[in-house]
């Protein structure tokens, strides 16, 4: 099973605490890429913490591994440069670069997982849905889903982050390709989701229980997704919270269900 995760040094806490929730459920192979840039203001991924997740993924399954990706060429050979100052950092777009990256582009498949992705579920049933045909598969978008209609008036708008990407199908239509010139030429908000959005013409909607968005997950969830919730009380505001501040998951979501990951999280966070 691939596994995918993008960013800078600011995501390894997520990562950690997303990869320990997988592999409590998934003891088979699993294959961990994490792609990562070294650009203007932003701080890589470090070497060494991946060599000690790849060391951590390796004690659950002997032939897993975490393998960290420098996408720094690929990257600015072709700039996304409508949204290089968006509010999220330039790593958040390095998904869409899949293609150009040897080590990714001969891939049958791969998952695309935000490092604030929660696993509480064996994946193999998502990972092997049938993609023939098929460029990407994700779930809807909580808010977006209601806003944005590219096709229609039909709900196609999904959340970007989870997405399992059938990588053939997209090399084969230039999907990815076209998503980087949509971000190269035009500003667009949350500017990866809303490019692959427009960019994937045969996509699969999946079962909510794959990327569950709201704040609490369901009995039947499998990813839950700690992104950004809207809350009108007792004034309008946007609710953070991450895997990995512990506190804010007891106090303000009332979550305990995750404790054990956090305690051992708690006991390797320094080995970071």
């Amino acid at each position: 099973m691939n596994i995918l995760y993008c960013g800078d040094e600011g995501i390894a806490k997520g990562v950690l605490v997303s990869i320990l929730s997988i592999l409590k459920h998934n003891k088979k192979e699993l294959y961990f890429y994490i792609m990562t840039i070294k650009y203007e203001g932003v701080k890589p991924f470090k070497k060494e913490t991946a060599k000690y997740l790849d060391s951590l993924v390796k004690k659950t399954n002997a032939k897993s591994f975490v393998k960290l990706i420098d996408a720094t060429e690929v990257f600015t050979r072709n700039l996304p440069k409508k949204n290089m100052g968006s509010y999220f950092t330039p790593c958040s777009m390095l998904r869409l670069y899949i293609d150009k990256v040897p080590e990714l582009c001969k891939l049958d498949r791969i998952l695309y997982l935000d490092y604030d992705v929660m696993c509480r579920g064996d994946l193999t049933e998502f990972y092997n849905t049938d993609m023939e045909g098929v460029e990407a598969a994700g779930v809807l978008d909580i808010y977006g889903k209601h806003f944005y209609h590219y096709h229609g008036l039909k709900q196609t708008y999904m959340n970007s982050g989870v997405m399992l990407f059938n990588v053939p199908e997209c090399v084969k239509s230039g999907m990815f390709s076209r998503t980087v010139e949509l971000c190269a030429k035009r500003w667009m908000m949350l500017a990866d989701q809303a490019a692959l959005n427009k960019a994937i013409k045969h996509r699969k909607l999946m079962p909510r229980k794959y990327n569950e968005q709201g704040e609490r997950p369901r009995k039947d969830t499998v990813l839950h997704h700690f992104s950004n919730n809207f809350k009108f009380w007792p004034v309008f505001h946007v609710q953070k919270v991450k895997p990995f501040e512990i506190d804010k998951i007891h106090e303000v979501l009332k979550i305990h269900e995750y404790d054990d990951i956090l305690e051992e999280y708690n006991k390797l966070k320094d080995n970071l």
